[in-house]
C-alpha cells in the first residue's frame, strides 16, 4: 500500500508528513504571541473558529529559515496526538506517494535532526527525503506547554 506525504522546506531541508496528519496549508498571517512560552512556540492564530497553536519548525529542529519573505512561508495545519498545531515552514512543494518498502530506518542525525522525530528517509526525485514523526516532534512537557496554552485562550 502506498502512503502519501506533504513535502515542506525548512531552510535547505526537505521534510515529509504523512498526509493522514496534514489537515491544511496556510498562508502565513497574524500570529498572536502568548506570554511566557518555549522560544519556537510563536503563539496562536484564530483558524475557522478554532485558536490553533504555531511553532516555528525550524526553530523547533535547530535550522534556520530560508525564506524571509512572510508570502512564501506557509503554516502547515496537523493532527499531532490529538492536538491541533501549526507549523512554520518556509514552503509546501508537493504531495508525494511513497511504497513503505522503500522507507529506510533513519540514521541517528540527519539533516541536523535527531533520529527521534524521524520516521525515515526516502528517495524522492533523485534526492532524499527526510519523513519526520510528528508524534515526536515535541516532548512531554513540550505537549504540556501546547496544552497549557490551549487552556489558557478558551478560559
Amino acid at each position: 500500500m502506498v502512503e502519501s506525504y506533504v513535502i515542506m522546506r525548512v531552510g535547505d531541508q526537505r521534510y515529509g508528513a504523512h498526509v493522514s496528519q496534514v489537515q491544511s496549508v496556510e498562508r502565513l498571517g497574524e500570529i498572536t504571541p502568548v506570554p511566557r512560552t518555549l522560544s519556537f512556540i510563536k503563539g496562536v492564530i484564530h483558524l475557522r473558529g478554532a485558536v490553533v497553536p504555531v511553532i516555528d519548525l525550524a526553530e523547533r529542529v535547530g535550522l534556520t529559515h530560508r525564506a524571509q519573505d512572510a508570502d512564501e512561508m506557509r503554516v502547515v495545519i496537523a493532527e499531532v496526538e490529538d492536538r491541533v498545531v501549526g507549523m512554520i515552514v518556509d514552503g509546501v512543494e508537493d504531495v508525494v506517494q511513497i511504497p513503505p518498502e522503500t522507507i529506510e530506518p533513519p540514521p541517528a542525525v540527519v539533516g541536523g535532526l535527531q533520529a527521534v522525530y524521524l520516521k525515515g528517509v526516502a528517495r524522492v526525485g533523485g534526492g532524499l527525503l527526510v519523513l519526520l514523526n510528528l508524534n515526536r516532534v515535541f516532548s512531554a512537557a513540550e505537549s504540556e506547554q501546547l496544552q497549557q496554552i490551549e487552556q489558557f485562550i478558551t478560559s
